[in-house]
């Protein structure tokens, strides 16, 4: 059973900082990329940040030079480090990753249960 487990988030005032983790497990072959997205009320899944197990990274405009995006490809684990918190960041922040797993060999996306960052101004 393949899984995305998070850690992190919470309230903070703005100017602060949160970091967020997620960890994979299960039948895990390859991960590829592994990153955060974010949903606000009333507002459509965003994509934060993604890295690929080469390291390349992408965020949003609205987060850059704010968040950092790590990953530990040896332990399947990505972070998010959030700096400079807006309240307009708040959300509900999901870990994503398209993995591939055992048996099926097939690239498929998978999500955490989402975690609630609130930003207080």
């Amino acid at each position: 059973q393949v899984q995305l487990v998070e850690s992190g988030g919470g309230l903070v005032q703005a100017g602060g900082s949160l970091r967020l983790s997620c960890a994979a497990s299960g039948s895990i072959v390859s991960i590829n990329p592994m990153g955060w997205y974010r949903q606000a009320p009333g507002k459509q899944r965003e994509l934060v940040a993604t890295m690929t197990s080469g390291g390349t990274t992408n965020y949003a405009d609205s987060v850059k030079g704010r968040f950092i995006i790590s990953r530990d490809n040896a332990k399947n684990t990505v972070t998010l480090q959030m700096n400079s918190l807006k309240p307009e960041d708040t959300a509900v922040y999901y870990c994503n990753a398209r993995l591939l797993t055992i048996p099926t060999m097939l690239w498929k996306d998978y999500w955490g249960q989402g975690t609630q960052v609130t930003v207080s101004s």
